[in-house]
């Protein structure tokens, strides 16, 4: 996948996990709500319908405020690829405000390991440099740190 430097921003890890369990976490509402946001915010809410058009809302809690997060779901390639983003909500409405494209990767390494990929893409580069500024790389890295902490603490 070709990144454009300009609107997109990337991280890349090798982790101690099964890709079917990080799978099964990205795609369930319950475990979402154990990682998706780094802590001590949280999820409050979480409605997923997962198929291509189908919605991807969250509710967040963050310092004692309500932020609503609604969006669908644009391509599903179960065990290893799940694209969604703002841009729209259910129904292809077009979003007033979009933020993000997330695109998640997952690919097996071999002993239990994943090679996990989240990509953001912004609509512009305005957008993702306020992205980058927010925490980007620290708040996904914490989010996929307390995911595989999850993750451990499923398979014991």
């Amino acid at each position: 996948m070709t990144l454009d430097p300009e609107t997109d921003l990337k991280l890349e890890r090798v982790v101690d996990a099964p890709r079917d369990l990080l799978w099964l976490c990205w795609t369930t509402p319950e475990h979402i709500k154990n990682f998706f946001i780094p802590a001590p915010h949280k999820v409050t809410e979480c409605d997923l319908d997962l198929r291509v058009g189908g919605r991807f809302n969250t509710v967040f809690e963050v310092d004692g405020q309500r932020m609503d997060n609604r969006g669908v779901f644009l391509e599903i390639d179960p065990g290893k690829k799940l694209v969604f983003t703002d841009g729209y909500t259910e129904g292809w409405k077009p979003a007033e405000k979009p933020f993000m494209t997330a695109i998640l990767l997952l690919e097996d390494v071999g002993e239990g390991k994943t090679r996990y990929t989240a990509i953001a893409r912004h609509p512009t580069k305005d957008i993702r440099e306020q992205h980058e500024q927010m925490g980007f790389h620290e708040g996904w890295g914490i989010v996929l740190d307390q995911l595989v902490g999850y993750v451990k603490g499923l398979k014991g």
